[in-house]
């Protein structure tokens, strides 16, 4: 029974491969939790060295990247959001997609919030918060400006200068802001700020040099980000530290990794990187805050992790100093994406992607893999455009998946046919198999020649039979990347009950769909395997009639596995987007037409009706009939 042996082998695979997805990626949650607040604490207990002789500035090396003076790792008190923000002077932004506020304290872009995305599905829910300034529970906020050479002792502004704005206004599409600061010592400091209708900021820096003797200066850029953020805890998803350095490729580096890392020569920990056309920032899993230099510029970046009362993470660059004569003026250009990973605005670098974003319009280096399109981008970055084409069409995602689903079931048509044509040829020899095993029942080395040489004469292959499997499992996982790591999937609908393709299906068989009163998924150690709900249950029939369209095997272990799997892998697949269970079960479906199809062709019974009739069918009434 070759044919029923790799059935069996193709299914155990690919309950194995289903396995380690939920070992490597769904069980980790407590793991990274733990060592999230292990790293945090050793962290806050180690004391960065500076290097001796150290000569060149860095960002953070000013009071506006760095603890209160004189209180280093002092914990300041936290306030309210609100409370932060009405604290200090502002200017107002307002675009389509960002609202927000620039603190004239520091001219710190740090309040953003994203208009066009909610917390839930609750269109009245807030705004996602992305830029929250010092003092509140989750600061985050980006920051440019000037470091002095050695020995200077130029007055430059810090985080608690208060900048005056020329003008009138806020911050629109159509109005940029200007601020202006005067050290009262011959240097006056314009700041430029422009912002598109999209998430990008512009910034020009100007310092003009009336005093008595040259000054030279490095322009700088940060993002900071204080505290270890909550991250999903994926392994098929980055978030912490990214960027696109130079010659040195993607640099994707995670809290710990960055807290971990060595000790650099002007404090704290981290990656040093000197390169020409980079960019970086710090990544969540839909939202992102990245540095885009010019890509002529000549970099000093870094990754780093300080210590404090709140671990603080930054990515930042110094470029080449500018000494500005006596009467002279040095500028410096600087660029801040500030906002979701929505492919078409990041850019998606792929043949006939349409999709050019700020990747092609700024001629960024490999922007688009601020979205984690993964090792399998070949397949991840397809599947994407294709569901995204048929959104446009149809509006609707969960539409997509199904036109998606039956255009790769009609590419695969050939493969699939060849490999059911396979399957029913050999059910029409099992009883020359059977005749085999009568004949020779003591020799399985003269069973496995003869039925070599039957598979032969027949143009039989015997491990067609795992085609259709192992088609469907790159497919099962490029779609489900897509539905994890998109901000498009992110509170996509379908139809009725279905608000959200990327989450699991919010029904559940085990509170009688809502008539009870708790939530099973929260059951320590089990719950994620009870998110039962219909569309889970929808597949898990689609796949038990799949199975029940074989033969049932003779042998009792093999009819045992094949009665179980389709269970097993409900309960399995049960927590997955719900967007994945809809494509699992509509293929299940769709293989089941296809494999009637070609069996009917090859004139082999169809035994589907059959074998569901035997399995309500009491054994007794069986045998006696």
């Amino acid at each position: 029974m070759t044919d029923n042996r790799n059935t069996i082998l193709a299914v155990i695979l690919s309950g194995l491969v289903l396995i380690a997805w939920q070992y490597f990626y769904n069980m980790p949650q407590m793991e990274r939790q733990r060592a999230q607040s292990q790293t945090q604490a050793e962290l806050s207990k180690s004391s960065p060295q500076t290097a001796p002789g150290s000569t060149t500035p860095q960002p953070g090396s000013t009071p506006s990247a760095t603890t209160p003076a004189g209180q280093p790792g002092a914990a300041a008190p936290v306030v309210s959001r609100d409370a932060a923000i009405s604290a200090s002077p502002r200017i107002k932004i307002e675009t389509p997609r960002v609202s927000g506020s620039i603190s004239l304290k520091g001219a710190r872009i740090d309040d953003l919030s994203l208009e066009k995305f909610r917390d839930t599905v609750d269109p009245k829910s807030p705004a996602i918060v992305l830029f929250s300034p010092s003092n509140t529970a989750h600061p985050y906020y980006a920051e440019f400006g000037w470091v002095a050479a050695p020995g200077s002792t130029a007055r430059l502004p810090d985080r608690d200068t208060v900048w005056q704005q020329e003008g009138s206004g806020g911050l629109t599409p159509s109005n940029p802001v200007t601020l202006k600061y005067d050290n009262g010592e011959g240097l006056t400091f314009r700041r430029t700020i422009a912002m598109d209708d999209r998430y990008l900021f512009t910034i020009k820096d100007d310092v003009t040099n009336a005093g008595s003797a040259p000054v030279t200066l490095y322009p700088f850029a940060l993002i900071s980000r204080h505290g270890t953020p909550e991250v999903s805890g994926y392994y098929i998803l980055h978030e912490g530290l990214i960027g696109y350095l130079g010659d040195k490729g993607l640099q994707e580096h995670g809290y710990k990794a960055v807290a971990e890392a060595p000790v650099l020569g002007n404090g704290g920990r981290g990656f040093e990187f000197n390169v020409t056309n980079g960019w970086l920032g710090i990544t969540d899993k839909y939202w992102a805050a990245a540095l885009l230099p010019d890509t002529s510029a000549r970099l000093k970046a870094r990754f780093l992790a300080e210590p404090g009362a709140k671990v603080r993470y930054q990515a930042d660059y110094l470029q080449d100093p500018q000494t500005i004569a006596i009467g002279g003026t040095g500028s410096a250009n600087a660029r801040l994406f500030a906002g979701a990973k929505e492919a078409g605005v990041v850019g998606i670098n792929f043949p006939l992607a349409g999709h050019g974003g700020y990747n092609k319009q700024l001629g960024l280096n490999h922007f688009d893999l601020l979205i984690d399109w993964g090792w399998f981008y070949f397949i991840t970055k397809p599947m994407f455009l294709a569901l995204d084409y048929f959104f446009h069409l149809f509006g609707n995602f969960g539409v997509s998946i199904l036109l998606v689903t039956l255009l790769i079931k009609l590419l695969f048509f050939p493969l699939a046919n060849k490999s059911y044509e396979s399957m029913a040829k050999m059910k029409s020899v099992q009883p020359q198999l059977q005749a085999l095993k009568d004949k020779y029942p003591d020799d399985r080395q003269k069973q496995q020649q003869e039925m070599m040489e039957i598979y032969r004469k027949e143009k039989i292959n015997p491990i067609a039979g795992c085609l259709p499997i192992a088609l469907q499992i790159p497919v099962f996982f490029s779609l489900y990347k897509v539905l994890f790591v998109t901000i498009e999937m992110r509170h996509a609908p379908f139809y009725g009950w279905i608000k959200d393709l990327s989450a699991a299906d919010p029904t559940n068989l085990f509170n009688l769909f809502g008539l009870l009163p708790f939530d099973p998924t929260h059951i320590p150690v089990i719950g994620y395997y009870l998110a039962l709900g219909v569309w889970p249950i929808i597949m898990g029939i689609t796949m038990w009639i799949q199975m029940k369209l074989n033969p049932t095997p003779p042998d009792p272990t093999q009819k045992m596995i094949f009665d179980w799997m389709p269970l097993i892998f409900t309960f399995m697949l049960a927590g997955f987007p719900a967007g994945l269970v809809i494509y699992w079960a509509w293929n299940n479906l769709l293989s089941v037409i296809q494999q009637s199809y070609i069996m009917r062709k090859n004139g082999v019974k169809v035994e589907l009706l059959d074998n569901l009739k035997a399995t309500f069918t009491p054994k007794k009434a069986a045998e006696k009939t």
